[in-house]
């Protein structure tokens, strides 16, 4: 093969997209067109992991309303039809217990004037709950925004190093037969024929586990965006080098103090809520109090049929021939009024207060040890992520070094086989370093940019996105 047209080929593989960028894969035009940023706020809106935290949300506000309707007053209507068959307190006494008809209609107004202070710790319980389950929601939402970044990134990193693999394939191929012409010319050996024919061999396996490593990323993605298996998808995001670059230096110098983590917000709550439930516990050591007021109507009619008239008592309404100093009714309603109040005060409950008790104080100790765990943990997080950022910096600083060497290299090999000092050998694998220099300067850029986004998620801070642009995950009331 002649030389200038072996090196417009590697010129064409050279083509990839640079180590500024991770590569764009090619799509059918039916392909369902993915941006990063459109993508986290996606799965952010309607992920299961996302639902599951607004259901307990939701399950939470629900408690407080319940614990707080203990202590509002409690509005009833009460409505009752009677009908006596045989009523043994009339044949036995007199007839006048004999009301075979009763009709009553009042409405019933409850007040708790004092509970031992249980209504009100159970309230504080039940709001320090729903402030934890909204904590554990940004918690959840933090972690969802970083690992949508980490699988979506990872797709495109395999995608192109499907790319980068069809490339190595593609220059193996040619040089394999590049060699064995020169063989039958004469210039070069049976051992360099055997040579790349095993370095195209031990190429072609990388390519196929790309490209399984890319059918996965692309499951995996499908997976938290729901779509179908079938669906073809295009990543749209590129990753800029300064722009990552840009962002890790400012969290480097990023000397704040850290925010209080969700996580450990979250924790903070419990152990509030686990302190009020051993003072709504005690409240059933103490006396409780309550009041209520009823107001309606009551009517027994001497016969069947529903009161249509409001009560009254006079001679008249009796039968004929009835004594005239008798006094009847008239089958109407008649007003009924009642006010109550109720006193309680548990001497001896079988020590179930003592229990409720102690229940409360132990789960309280358990909420305050797993708070301290929480805020270790969070620091050691920190910690661990502000190291991995150094260690990502280190590494991109030294892949963006190896690939401007790879390429003068390159250049270099290409150059010493135009003066005919050097061999297709030495640019072919001049080559194959440049592009897995790239691979690698690409999986450090990305591990670069995922380092600073985990930090800022440990920091409780705003989740940076490709487009310079942030995610704001407190949505806590």
């Amino acid at each position: 093969m002649p030389l200038r047209h072996l090196l417009r080929l590697l010129a064409c593989a050279l083509a990839l997209p640079a180590a500024g960028a991770a590569a764009r894969p090619l799509a059918a035009q039916d392909s369902l067109r993915l941006a990063l940023p459109d993508v986290v706020r996606q799965v952010l809106r309607s992920s299961d992991e996302t639902r599951i935290a607004d259901a307990l949300v939701e399950l939470a506000d629900a408690q407080v309303t319940a614990a707080r309707a203990a202590g509002l007053p409690q509005l009833r209507l009460n409505s009752t039809y009677t009908q006596v068959l045989k009523n043994a307190r009339a044949e036995i006494v007199g007839q006048l217990f004999g009301q075979n008809y009763v009709y009553n209609s009042n409405l019933q107004l409850q007040q708790s004037l004092f509970q031992g202070g249980r209504i009100l710790a159970a309230a504080q319980a039940a709001s320090r709950v729903e402030r934890a389950a909204l904590a554990t929601r940004d918690e959840t939402r933090a972690q969802l925004a970083v690992l949508v970044q980490r699988v979506y990134l990872n797709a495109l990193f395999s995608a192109r190093l499907v790319d980068i693999q069809r490339g190595n394939l593609t220059i193996a191929d040619e040089r394999v037969t590049q060699v064995e012409q020169l063989e039958r010319s004469g210039r070069a050996s049976r051992y360099d024929v055997l040579r790349a024919r095993v370095e195209r061999a031990n190429l072609e396996p990388l390519l196929r586990q790309a490209e399984s490593d890319r059918a996965v990323a692309d499951l995996e993605l499908r997976r938290l965006l729901d779509l179908p298996a079938d669906q073809p998808i295009a990543l749209a995001t590129e990753l800029d080098a300064e722009t990552v670059r840009s962002l890790a230096a400012a969290a480097v110098a990023n000397d704040r103090v850290p925010g209080t983590r969700p996580a450990v917000a979250a924790a903070e709550y419990t152990v509030s809520a686990r302190r009020a439930s051993i003072r709504a516990a005690r409240a059933d050591l103490l006396p409780t109090f309550n009041a209520s007021v009823s107001f309606g109507y009551l009517a027994l009619p001497s016969a069947n049929g529903f009161p249509t008239v409001f009560g009254d008592r006079a001679s008249s309404y009796c039968p004929a021939g009835s004594d005239p100093t008798r006094i009847c009714q008239n089958n109407g309603w008649f007003p009924d009024r009642n006010i109550g109040f109720q006193f309680s005060w548990p001497l001896f409950d079988g020590l179930r207060a003592k229990g409720q008790i102690d229940l409360a104080q132990a789960q309280t100790k358990t909420a305050e040890a797993q708070l301290k765990q929480a805020r270790e943990n969070a620091a050691i997080d920190v910690a661990r992520a502000r190291a991995e950022l150094e260690r990502a910096r280190s590494v991109a600083a030294a892949r963006e070094t190896t690939v401007r060497e790879a390429e003068e290299a390159f250049a270099l090999a290409r150059l010493r086989a135009e003066r005919g000092v050097g061999t297709q050998l030495e640019v072919s694998d001049a080559q194959l370093a440049l592009l897995t220099a790239r691979s690698t300067d690409a999986r450090a850029l990305i591990d670069l940019f995922l380092a600073v986004a985990d930090l800022a998620r440990v920091r409780a801070e705003p989740i940076p996105l490709p487009d310079g642009a942030s995610i704001t995950l407190r949505e806590s009331r």
